[in-house]
């Protein structure tokens, strides 16, 4: 049935949109949509590259040879480039350990690494960071101490010679830049006023350097020759320190206690003695030198040695004056009995083991007779006194003062 025209009909419906009409307001608002996080992603990209390369670039590396904010680094023995890589890193040397390790393995000297300390700088590339660490330029507070090195400089008479001494080389060795050392007159003043336990100076030693007083001097003999690393940032007297400290420990392996008592001194006095035949004899005499003072010391007769002559004299030669050998000081052993009150030098471990180890023999007196260092051992003093005229004519007991 019908209840009126089809036109009258009720229709719940909405009307139609025009065609295509919605689709392009949700493509419009997609593509702001999309625009928006486009923009959000760059900004978070952009700050993750710029933190990024605060940190040391994308790749995870510094660039350049750094920013010129030294740091002093430490080699230890029988470390690696590799073991390096996180003390490198938490010092703002290099950006990333993965970089400083990747470059240590590209590079060709990497298993030439030196031990000792290194001056390096901040926010370098890890290649340049390699190469500063195998550049021995680059070392600081490695000092190489010949055999027979007095702990001050030695002038030699008539010539501008200037033989550095142990705390020159230390200074110079010391220097992190031209006017950032250790001085000269630093170390002095430790070696002379420091406590003895802080200077790390041997119980073996003690009392003998104690009784020098504030004389810088009381440590000589106490710093053996060869190659030593301290920190160059380490004060005066924590340099000293270390390398006595670490001198003793070199003595001692040679059974340097039970070796002095085997030959009649205490270890200071074997290593005084030591220092005599580091100053008097030519290579291959150490043991025949050593001998004779023993006997000298047995007999008892006086040692009547030039280099202790020579040791408190401003400027030095192989001979000596009469006036010079009359002087009474502490190591002057013409006017005085026994051995000199500390060492005169540096002796080095071949002196020290020849102490230990002294040739059999009646000697009482030697003297080097040419410039080739010939050495003539005598019983008697006619003997000797015939040595010693040959030695004269051969111009070795000259003397320029």
């Amino acid at each position: 049935m019908s209840t009126g025209p089809k036109s009258a009909t009720r229709n719940t419906k909405a009307p139609k949109p025009a065609r295509g009409r919605r689709p392009r307001v949700r493509r419009r608002q997609t593509a702001v949509a999309i625009n928006v996080v486009s923009v959000l992603l760059s900004v978070i990209i952009l700050a993750g590259v710029g933190f990024l390369w605060m940190r040391g670039g994308v790749a995870g590396d510094f660039t350049g040879e750094g920013n010129g904010e030294t740091v002093v680094v430490e080699v230890a023995q029988g470390s690696s480039l590799s073991d390096l890589s996180s003390e490198l890193t938490e010092m703002g040397v290099v950006a990333t350990e993965g970089a400083f390790i990747s470059a240590a393995n590209n590079h060709d000297r990497s298993g030439e690494l030196q031990p000792g300390f290194y001056r390096l700088e901040k926010k370098m590339s890890a290649a340049a960071a390699v190469d500063a660490l195998l550049d021995p330029t680059n070392q600081a507070g490695t000092v190489d101490i010949p055999t027979g090195t007095r702990l001050a400089d030695t002038h030699i008479v008539a010539s501008d010679d200037v033989r550095k001494g142990i705390f020159t080389l230390i200074s110079e060795a010391s220097c992190m830049g031209d006017d950032e050392c250790i001085t000269v007159d630093e170390l002095k003043q430790a070696a002379g006023t420091m406590d003895l336990a802080k200077l790390s100076v041997p119980e073996w030693a003690t009392a003998e350097v104690g009784a020098r007083g504030d004389d810088p001097r009381r440590i000589e003999g106490l710093i053996t020759p060869g190659v030593h690393q301290f920190n160059p940032q380490a004060s005066a007297g924590e340099v000293l320190s270390t390398l006595v400290k670490e001198s003793a420990a070199r003595y001692e392996q040679t059974g340097l206690e039970a070796s002095a008592a085997r030959v009649g001194l205490s270890p200071y006095e074997l290593i005084t003695a030591a220092s005599l035949i580091q100053m008097e004899a030519p290579d291959g005499d150490f043991e025949k030198v050593a001998r004779v003072i023993l006997n000298r010391l047995d007999e008892p007769m006086r040692m009547q040695f030039d280099s202790t002559v020579n040791y408190d004299l401003p400027d030095q030669e192989v001979a000596t004056t009469d006036e010079d050998r009359a002087r009474e000081t502490a190591w002057n052993t013409y006017a005085k009995d026994g051995l000199p009150e500390t060492p005169i030098a540096s002796p080095s471990i071949e002196a020290i083991t020849a102490m230990e180890n002294p040739a059999d023999g009646p000697w009482l007196y030697f003297v080097t007779v040419d410039k080739d260092g010939r050495t003539v051992f005598t019983t008697t003093f006619e003997e000797h006194q015939a040595a010693i005229r040959e030695s004269i004519d051969n111009g070795v007991l000259d003397s320029n003062r």
